[in-house]
């Protein structure tokens, strides 16, 4: 058995029938050119004859040791790949509307934990002949980040590669797993820790300072109640699309801001249309969690585990000018970024605790529906390939990635970059946000509103 890190062991005690904790994606491919009625079938009877599987794959949670939850991992010796690579068709008439259904009562279902923390189904019937596969692993297992670069390290950029490992596979050997370090890389690991946890004082008196004297960092529990802050069920909406990223890379560089600063307006623009559709638009503006990857980009692609930070972005959803909004969103990431870098990674770490500690309390009776929310909703950009990628010479056509909502969060919207587009994914409790589909039409208006007002 391996010892669980404290954040994966917090990600499996929190999780409920209404909170489900794994990350998903839905992405589509066109076929190769001369596929045949039984490809899919043949493609999956392929891959389930690779039982190379990366050892993250095979990682089950070991019996709990008390109630306070679980503390170490185990190896599930005997593998059922049957069980977790699984084959599905659409009903009738097969369109991306059948699809995403199906997609969200997937994402609303617990995985088994005594298996290892993954399903992936391949999914046909799509009435414009291309097909589908839907993954989800336990976030316990891995963030966004790392299961997007999982899925980038099978891809290939060569169309006629054919030689490309299944989702659980890996390009790399295998090695066998790592011994404990020795007495001097503890010493060497708690050092460093208490290095930067004797610079804990002089963080808080910047952050102290940043928020209370020059009123430039956004901190939890300023975020006005919304109707998107309630208290959740466990069933998912997830709704999808696609935007040419050269759109939103002409608004960054004609208002001079950041491709990210534009993706949050897009939201920012299309959540106010949506909650003014809805009636129920606060006048504060929205405030929005924004995860920021630790990771550096020497990161293997095969990376595992959570290491995410948490800034906290001025949505400026009280601003009805577009062009005032991203100047005031562009303004709160560039404050978060500047404390973040004057941070260590542990004391982001911790400060990222502190924008998110409230929500620790969510499950409390009463808390959600007596209280202001420490946010109004998760808004994630995580980096995907740069160019058009293939799967044993099927085209990748989209990534949209499917998040976790919370109690009091019952909207996240997480896109990524695609080659030349921008793959959009919405996850919304299913009880609570009404016509989720509609947040695609609004986002749509929000990108042509920027265009217009950055010209």
């Amino acid at each position: 058995m391996a010892m669980m890190p404290v954040t994966d062991s917090m990600f499996l005690l929190i999780e409920t029938r209404e909170h489900p904790m794994h990350v998903g994606g839905l992405q589509l491919f066109t076929p190769p050119e001369g596929a045949g009625p039984d490809y899919l079938a043949d493609l999956r009877q392929d891959l389930l004859k690779n039982t190379s599987v990366r050892s993250l794959f095979r990682q089950r949670p070991a019996r709990p040791v008390n109630t306070m939850g679980y503390l170490a991992w185990a190896e599930d010796e005997e593998l059922d790949l049957d069980y977790h690579f699984r084959h599905s068709a659409l009903p009738q008439p097969g369109r991306v509307r059948e699809l995403l259904e199906l997609t969200s009562r997937w994402h609303s279902t617990l995985l088994d934990r005594h298996r290892p923390l993954w399903e992936i189904h391949l999914v046909e019937g799509l009435n414009d002949g291309r097909f589908a596969m839907y993954s989800k692993v336990h976030h316990s297992l891995m963030d966004g980040v790392s299961a997007l670069r999982q899925l980038q390290s099978i891809l290939s950029d060569d169309p006629a590669a054919l030689d490309c490992p299944p989702p659980w596979g890996s390009r790399r050997p295998q090695r066998g797993r790592r011994g404990r370090p020795g007495a001097l890389g503890r010493l060497r690991s708690a050092a460093g820790a208490s290095r930067q946890l004797a610079g804990l004082p002089g963080m808080a008196a910047k952050v102290a300072t940043e928020a209370f004297r020059e009123h430039t960092l956004t901190l939890p529990l300023q975020a006005p109640k919304t109707m998107l802050n309630v208290p959740i069920g466990g069933a998912r909406r997830f709704a999808a699309q696609s935007w040419p990223l050269e759109r939103a890379k002409q608004v960054a560089t004609n208002a001079g801001v950041s491709r990210n600063d534009v993706v949050l307006a897009m939201c920012a623009g299309a959540l106010r249309d949506y909650l003014i559709e809805q009636r129920a638009l606060p006048d504060a503006p929205l405030v929005a969690m924004v995860p920021v990857s630790l990771r550096s980009r020497a990161d293997t692609g095969e990376a595992a585990g959570n290491q995410i930070g948490a800034l906290l972005c001025n949505l400026g959803t009280d601003q009805p000018d577009p062009a005032e909004r991203l100047r005031v969103i562009s303004r709160s990431m560039a404050d978060g970024k500047r404390v973040f870098k004057e941070l260590t990674p542990l004391q982001i770490l911790l400060l990222s605790a502190l924008n998110v500690a409230p929500l620790g309390v969510s499950p409390v009776p009463g808390v959600v529906n007596n209280t202001r929310p420490p946010f109004n909703i998760v808004i994630s950009n995580v980096p995907g390939p740069r160019k058009q990628m293939y799967w044993n010479g099927a085209t990748l056509d989209g990534i949209y990635p499917a998040s976790v909502l919370l109690d009091g969060q019952a909207l996240n919207i997480t896109l990524t970059s695609n080659g030349e587009n921008l793959d959009f994914g919405i996850t919304g409790c299913r009880r609570s946000v009404p016509h989720l589909q509609r947040l695609l039409v609004h986002l749509d208006t929000a990108l042509a509103e920027l265009e217009y007002a950055t010209k």
